[in-house]
C-alpha cells in the first residue's frame, strides 16, 4: 500500500510512526539543545525532583494528620490519648524534618545544578566568541555580547533550576489536593473549581505583560551596557572634549528607557500579585460560606472545615507555581533564543575541509590580483592588486588614510577573506591552510596596542603562554623595554592597568614588540606602529623593530615617511592600487606620488 503525502508517494514502512512524528515535532533543535545541558546532571536533576516531590507530599500529608487527630484521637474516647497525641505529634514533627532537608536539597543542590549549567553555557557562548570572524565584531556592539554572556544565561539558569520543581511540585500538588477536597466534599469543591479558570486566565494575562515589559527590559539592559562600555572606554576622549554632559544625557535616555520597561513591569507584577491574592481570598470565602451551610444542613463537620481550608492553600500554590513557571520558561527562552542566535553564528572565516598546517615557513607573500571590499553594499577597498614579497625581505607600504594599506596586510593572516584572487605564503593560498599555523606564522604589531589588565609578565607572556622567565627578560631586552620595566615599582610583576593605561604610548608599543620577540615569528606585519609617538619614544620603538624584522619577512605600514626611507622597498598604495613602488631615492627620483607625499609631510 502506499500513501500519498503532499504528493510523494511513500509506503507504511517508510512513514515514520505517530511517536516518532510527535517527538520530532517537540524536540526541535534548539529544544534537544536546550535539554542537553542536563546530560552531564541526570542524577542531580532525578534527586532534585524526587526532594521536590517528597516537599509535596509532605505538605499534603499534614492537612490529613490534622483531620485524623481531630477526627479519630480528639473525637473519640480513648484510654491513652496523651501517648497517641504525642505519638501522632512526633510522626508530624518527621514529617517537617523531611520536608526541611528535602527543601534544603532543593535549595541549594538545586540552585546549584542550574549555576553548574550557567557555567557551562557560559563557556560555550566564550569559546565561540573567540571563532568568530573581524567581520562579526565590526558589526556587534560589545555591550549586547556581553549581556547575552551574563544576564540572559543567568535567567536561563533560573529555569533550569526551578522549572522541573515547579511542575513535579505543581502537579503533585494539584493532583493530590484535588483528591483530598473530593473526598471530603464533592459539592464544595466543584463550587471551588468554578473559580479556578478565571483564576487561571487573570493570572497568565497579567504574567504575559510582565514578559512583554521583561523582554524590553533585557533589550534596554543590553543598550545600557554598550552605551556604558563605550564612553568608559573613551572616557579620555570624553574628558578631552569636556562632553561629560553629552555622555550624561546620552545614558539618560537609555536609562529612562530602562525605567519605562521596568515600570511597566512592575505595574503589571502588582495587578497580578494583588489579584492572585483577591482570588485566594475568595476561594476562602466561598470554601467558608459554603462549608458553614453543608455544617448547617449536617453533611459538613468542623474538621473537614479545618482540613478543607488546609488543602486551599495547597490548592491555589499549583496555580501560582504554573504561572511562575510560565514566566520562568518565557524568561528564560527568551535568553536562550538570544543566546542560540550568538551559538549558530558562524565564523565567516574557518579551516577549509583538509586545510593542511603551514610548516617551515620562509615567508614568500604574493598578493595575486587581490580584490576585497568590507560589505556587498561598499565600494571595494582593494581592487585587483597583486604585490610580491621575497623571503626575509623589509617592505614599507605608503599612500593616504584609506588606500587600504591596513586592510592589505589584515589579509595575510585571514582575518578577513579576500574577494577575488589570491594571497600566497611560499606558494600555498591561505584559504588552504590551517588558521592555527598560519597566525601562528605571523606577528602583528599595531598602532593601538591591546594590553590586558594584568602585570607586565602576564602580558609579555601572552606571545608564547609556556615561556619562562629568562625567555620574558630576553625578550624585553630584545624589544629595549628591560630597563624601563626594571623601574617600575614592581618590575615585571607591576600591575599596568586596564589597557596598560599606567604606561606611555611608547612603553606600550615596547611592549607589544617584546610580546612579538617571545612568539619568534617568521612573518612580521607593523600597522604604523610609532605614528603617535613622540620623537625619543619613536627611535626606541624603530631600533626595537629593526632588530625584531632581521631575518624576517616583514611589512610595515609607515604614515611617516622618514621611518622607512632605508626600507628595501617602498611600494605606494592608492585608492586606485600600487601606485608605484622602489626605494627611497628611486622614488624622490620619479616625482610620482611618493615624492608628492615626502615633500608635503616635509613642508609641515
Amino acid at each position: 500500500m502506499q500513501i500519498r503525502i503532499f504528493g510523494a508517494a511513500s509506503t507504511d514502512a517508510d512513514r515514520p510512526s505517530l511517536i516518532a512524528r510527535l517527538r520530532q515535532a517537540a524536540l526541535s533543535p534548539r529544544t534537544r539543545k536546550l535539554l542537553s545541558y542536563y546530560r552531564p546532571y541526570r542524577r542531580l536533576l532525578a534527586a532534585d525532583v524526587a526532594c521536590a516531590v517528597a516537599v509535596s507530599l509532605t505538605t499534603l500529608l499534614l492537612p490529613l494528620s490534622t483531620s485524623y487527630l481531630t477526627r479519630h484521637v480528639l473525637g473519640g474516647e480513648r484510654a491513652n490519648i496523651a501517648g497517641e497525641i504525642a505519638l501522632f505529634g512526633a510522626a508530624m514533627l518527621a514529617l517537617v524534618a523531611v520536608q526541611t532537608l528535602s527543601s534544603i536539597f532543593v535549595d541549594y543542590q538545586g540552585h546549584l545544578m542550574g549555576a553548574r549549567m550557567e557555567a557551562d553555557m557560559r563557556r560555550e557562548l566564550f569559546a565561540h566568541y573567540q571563532k568568530l570572524s573581524f567581520g562579526f565584531y565590526d558589526r556587534e556592539r560589545t555591550g549586547q555580547l556581553m549581556t547575552r554572556l551574563t544576564n540572559d544565561i543567568y535567567m536561563l539558569a533560573e529555569l533550569f533550576h526551578h522549572g522541573p520543581e515547579d511542575l513535579a511540585i505543581a502537579l503533585v500538588k494539584f493532583t493530590g489536593a484535588l483528591i483530598i477536597l473530593f473526598s471530603i466534599s464533592a459539592p464544595v469543591t466543584a463550587a471551588v473549581l468554578l473559580l479556578l479558570p478565571p483564576m487561571a486566565i487573570y493570572a497568565f494575562h497579567f504574567n504575559g505583560r510582565m514578559i512583554r515589559a521583561l523582554r524590553r527590559t533585557k533589550d534596554a539592559v543590553g543598550d545600557i551596557n554598550a552605551r556604558t562600555e563605550d564612553s568608559l572606554a573613551g572616557i579620555r576622549v570624553v574628558k578631552s572634549f569636556t562632553n561629560e554632559a553629552l555622555e550624561n544625557s546620552r545614558f539618560g535616555e537609555e536609562n529612562i528607557r530602562f525605567l519605562e520597561s521596568r515600570s511597566e513591569g512592575y505595574l503589571s507584577e502588582a495587578w497580578f500579585s494583588a489579584g492572585m491574592d483577591a482570588f485566594t481570598q475568595l476561594i476562602t470565602v466561598t470554601v467558608i460560606v459554603a462549608g458553614a451551610l453543608a455544617i448547617a444542613k449536617s453533611s459538613f463537620s468542623l474538621p473537614d472545615l479545618v482540613t478543607y481550608l488546609l488543602c486551599i492553600a495547597i490548592l491555589v500554590d499549583p496555580i501560582r507555581r504554573a504561572v511562575n513557571f510560565g514566566r520562568l520558561w518565557s524568561e528564560g527562552i527568551t535568553g536562550f533564543y538570544r543566546f542560540m542566535d550568538m551559538l549558530e553564528a558562524e565564523p565567516e572565516i574557518t579551516d577549509a575541509p583538509g586545510a593542511r598546517r603551514l610548516t617551515n615557513v620562509r615567508g614568500h607573500i604574493v598578493f595575486d590580483d587581490v580584490t576585497f571590499r568590507y560589505g556587498p553594499e561598499t565600494l571595494p577597498v582593494l581592487n585587483r592588486v597583486s604585490l610580491e614579497l621575497a623571503p626575509g625581505e623589509f617592505v614599507a607600504l605608503v599612500g593616504a588614510s584609506g588606500a587600504g594599506k591596513t586592510t592589505l596586510c589584515a589579509l595575510i593572516p585571514r582575518f578577513y577573506e579576500v574577494g577575488g584572487g589570491a594571497v600566497r605564503i611560499d606558494g600555498h593560498d591561505v584559504r588552504d591552510v590551517t588558521l592555527a599555523s598560519l597566525r601562528h606564522a605571523i606577528g602583528v604589531v599595531q598602532q593601538d596596542v591591546y594590553l590586558f589588565a594584568g602585570t607586565v609578565r602576564e602580558n609579555l607572556r601572552y606571545g608564547r603562554p609556556g615561556a619562562s622567565d629568562v625567555e620574558i627578560v630576553a625578550a624585553a631586552k630584545s624589544a629595549h623595554a628591560h630597563d624601563f620595566i626594571t623601574a617600575l615599582p614592581n618590575g615585571y610583576d607591576t600591575d599596568i592597568g586596564q589597557r596598560g593605561v599606567k604606561l606611555s604610548g611608547g612603553q606600550k608599543q615596547r611592549l607589544s614588540i617584546a610580546r612579538v620577540f617571545l612568539k619568534d615569528p617568521p612573518v612580521l606585519v607593523f600597522d604604523e606602529a610609532t605614528s603617535a609617538l613622540d620623537n625619543e619614544s619613536e627611535r626606541a620603538v624603530q631600533e626595537s623593530l629593526q632588530r625584531l624584522a632581521k631575518g624576517r619577512t616583514t611589512l610595515v605600514i609607515a604614515h611617516r615617511l622618514s621611518t622607512v626611507r632605508n626600507a628595501g622597498r617602498i611600494v605606494v598604495l592608492t585608492e586606485r592600487g600600487i601606485a608605484e613602488e622602489g626605494t627611497h631615492s628611486e622614488l624622490i627620483a620619479a616625482q610620482g606620488a611618493y615624492a608628492r607625499l615626502y615633500a608635503m609631510q616635509a613642508s609641515i
